[in-house]
């Protein structure tokens, strides 16, 4: 079973993905981050890597991402890549990813690439206040990504807002069911009864 699970950034999406996770059987899970598709540019100086907008569908190699769900849909194993998004490239090692019963596949953009959408049998979407996906965000990029609040801030008036409502926003109201995250708990409740009534 393939499952997307989208949402604006700082939704919250790591989080409730894991709890999925830990809800379906960690054994039996497989978790997909679009983050690991990233495309690779080489050729460009950091500087230039540094302006692309990572917040638009171009800016990764989703028919590489469809090809490889596609192939652990049939049982088969991938070579998935692996990112830096300090170096913004991709880096040397790949890692070897094997299918498991449930195939969890998440991103801010995996419901903007047609084709593999229409890959999950079901589509989750997690919305959140503006307010908290911002905190969210400031707090990841810092602490993970060596962002500075400026250039997170940056980045949310120049590309994210908009990129937002252009990609994702409106897969809301496509998606098989849509999680409240303004709560941890009561986001975990929502989608626990959400699993126990529709998966299992």
């Amino acid at each position: 079973m393939i499952i997307g699970i989208s949402g604006g950034t700082g939704a919250g999406k790591t989080t409730l993905v894991n709890y999925v996770a830990e809800i379906l059987g960690k054994d039996e899970t497989l978790i997909l981050s679009q983050d690991r598709y990233y495309k690779h540019l080489p050729a460009l100086s950091f500087e230039e890597r540094c302006l692309i907008n990572f917040d638009h569908p171009d800016a990764l190699d989703l028919d590489l991402l469809a090809n490889h769900v596609v192939q652990l849909q049939k049982g088969k194993s991938i070579k998935s890549p692996l990112y830096s998004f300090e170096q913004h490239l991709r880096m040397d090692e790949i890692e070897v990813i094997h299918p498991k019963k449930y195939i969890l596949i998440e991103g801010i953009l995996v419901f903007a690439h047609a084709p593999l959408r229409d890959l999950f049998d079901f589509k989750v979407y997690i919305e959140a206040d503006i307010n908290k996906r911002v905190e969210r965000r400031m707090e990841r990029d810092i602490n993970t990504r060596g962002r500075t609040k400026a250039e997170v801030m940056a980045r949310f008036e120049n590309t994210l807002h908009a990129m937002h409502s252009q990609f994702i926003a409106p897969h809301m109201h496509t998606a098989d069911v849509v999680i409240i995250n303004n709560d941890l708990k009561f986001a975990k409740n929502q989608m626990q009864e959400w699993i126990a009534t529709t998966i299992r």
